[in-house]
């Protein structure tokens, strides 16, 4: 669980949002995928996430026609793009989706990623069942996925993102970061 999630739980503190349901247009060109979360891994403050632990949440999202959120650094006030892929696999929780270029933490996350500043990914949940293991950690068996952010310090030093596809390479993250700056400057000057 990351510091976030401890304070928001140990104080009681309650936060609501409304949805908003409009269709956004995204730029298809910054594509990012990752493990949010490995099996098996214990992450730094001892948790250890178990193999099906995200399914009955996933079930209940898509069920409810809504999705897990990309947030910068667990802010809620701050979604920089869409998850448009959210699944376990025999490794973890695996996601792939797309920072939105008409938003401007976007953009600057963009130029992060494209220089290596920045590569982790860290959830955001709630606790529904956990056992303690042997050696005393917390086995996370059943979880309500909220968010998923794209962090400097993931709790889980093993949650990194990459971008899409084998081809796609730093350089051509500096690409797609040098026309999302260009396409910032143009409208600047309008």
């Amino acid at each position: 669980m990351d510091e976030m999630t401890k304070t928001v739980t140990e104080t009681g503190l309650e936060r609501k949002f409304c949805r908003f349901d409009a269709d956004l247009q995204v730029d298809e060109s910054l594509m990012i995928e990752g493990y949010a979360s490995l099996f098996g891994d214990q992450d730094q403050g001892g948790d250890i996430v178990t193999k099906g632990a995200y399914a009955g949440s996933l079930a209940r999202l898509k069920a409810d026609g809504r999705q897990v959120k990309m947030l910068w650094q667990h802010d809620p006030a701050q979604p920089i793009g869409v998850w448009d892929e959210v699944r376990e696999d025999d490794k973890g929780l695996f996601v792939k989706g797309r920072l939105l270029d008409s938003v401007a933490r976007a953009r600057e996350a963009a130029s992060l990623i494209a220089a290596q500043a920045i590569d982790g990914l860290s959830i955001g949940y709630r606790t529904v069942k956990a056992t303690k293991n042997d050696k005393g950690r917390r086995l996370l068996t059943e979880l309500e996925l909220w968010e998923v952010s794209l962090v400097t310090f993931p709790m889980l030093p093993s949650a990194r993102i990459g971008a899409k596809g084998e081809t796609l390479h730093g350089a051509d993250l500096r690409d797609v970061a040098r026309v999302f700056d260009d396409a910032r400057r143009e409208l600047a000057q309008m």
